[in-house]
């Protein structure tokens, strides 16, 4: 689940994917995706991603300072790696598996490659207020700029990362909105107002981008819905009279519900879009299944932890307090996150990420079921 912007600030405080190169490894700790040769035939993929803190490979620290220290990055950077995550997102297990480098976040000044595209997402990121920085709007209006300025000068004869045909062949992965999703939940509403009122709005932003980013020559988009909102330590933390709202994996069962029915009007979106686009591919990928799986079943997975943070305040049962996020001043971590599913009670931690990433390369979750490097072919 994305962060909030509040906690992103508390913690420092699921995406467009284009084919163009693959890169060889090379970087620093581990720090550089590039496997050799990718599985993608003549073409080469890049990535363009749009979305929240799920999908941030650094833009919140490039574009607002908001820095995550260790103990973030350290179960694979070995240092902070501006994610909020102690390793891998699953967007980066997405790009291995692609045999390209991770993606660098457009706002990064220096040490950018965007031959494999460019990271758009921003931590804290939603769809509303469409025009506040960093919405989903604003990032699709930042990747037409980033298109147009790569058009303008490779017509000059100069050298671009991504030319006409890869923007052309692009995947582009979004994943937004379960930002949306948790303030309106957070704002007091009953939730059939939250249905009614809120997720139309959510929605059609969602729509609106995957339909701007066609008109403007994009063809291959892979969407991904929303986690399980009711089974983050995060909201689970809040008092509760009872426990008459948990289901029996220990999640709460409203707020999984908002996310089931968000997630079932973006796939129907995404079916109209699919027969309305002429020649365009639009996958829909139901992430609250994968995860809500991973959690139920989390010990068949390896994991001991599936509700509590790693990295926090305030011990069993979630490990997560209000007045003191993880980074925050007397903070505790737990010795390997790879028992657990959650990283700081929002996020999840790298070898849960792994999974969710797997589970999204199988095609089994995904409409229509087609594999994440079929716009490669």
């Amino acid at each position: 689940m994305a962060a909030s912007n509040g906690a992103v600030a508390a913690a420092a405080a699921v995406l467009v994917v284009v084919a163009v190169m693959a890169v060889a490894a090379g970087g620093e700790d581990g720090d550089d995706g590039g496997h050799g040769e990718a599985p993608c035939g003549a073409r080469r993929p890049v990535v363009f991603a749009f979305g929240d803190s799920n999908t941030d490979t650094g833009g919140v620290a490039a574009g607002m300072g908001l820095y995550f220290p260790l103990p973030s990055g350290r179960a694979f950077f070995r240092r902070a790696a501006g994610r909020l995550c102690d390793g891998r997102l699953v967007i980066d297990h997405l790009c291995e598996s692609l045999n390209m480098s991770y993606l660098s976040p457009y706002l990064e000044a220096l040490g950018t490659d965007f031959t494999n595209g460019a990271n758009f997402a921003i931590s804290g990121a939603g769809t509303a207020p469409r025009n506040t920085a960093f919405s989903l709007h604003i990032q699709v209006q930042q990747f037409l700029h980033f298109k147009q300025r790569s058009l303008e000068l490779a017509s000059r004869g100069e050298a671009v990362p991504v030319d006409a045909v890869g923007f052309r062949n692009a995947l582009y992965l979004i994943d937004i909105g379960q930002n949306d999703l948790s303030a309106a939940f957070s704002g007091g509403l009953p939730y059939g107002d939250v249905i009614r009122q809120r997720l139309p709005a959510i929605l059609s932003e969602i729509k609106d981008a995957i339909q701007s980013l066609y008109y403007n020559g994009a063809k291959n988009f892979w969407i991904h819905g929303t986690g399980p909102l009711g089974c983050l330590p995060q909201k689970l933390a809040v008092p509760r009279a009872d426990d008459g709202d948990l289901d029996s994996s220990g999640c709460l069962k409203t707020l999984n519900a908002g996310s089931v029915e968000f997630n079932g009007q973006l796939s129907s979106i995404c079916d109209q879009l699919s027969s309305q686009l002429r020649g365009a591919t639009v996958v829909f990928t139901d992430v609250l299944a994968i995860k809500y799986e991973l959690i139920a079943n989390h010990s068949s997975y390896g994991f001991e932890e599936p509700l509590m943070a790693c990295c926090g305040h305030g011990g069993p049962p979630y490990n997560y307090d209000f007045g003191v996020s993880c980074l925050g001043a007397g903070y505790r971590v737990c010795e390997d996150g790879s028992k657990y599913v959650s990283w700081d009670g929002v996020h999840y931690t790298e070898a849960a990420n792994a999974v969710v990433a797997g589970k999204i390369l199988s095609g089994e979750y995904s409409t229509p079921r087609l594999p994440f490097s079929y716009f490669c072919n």
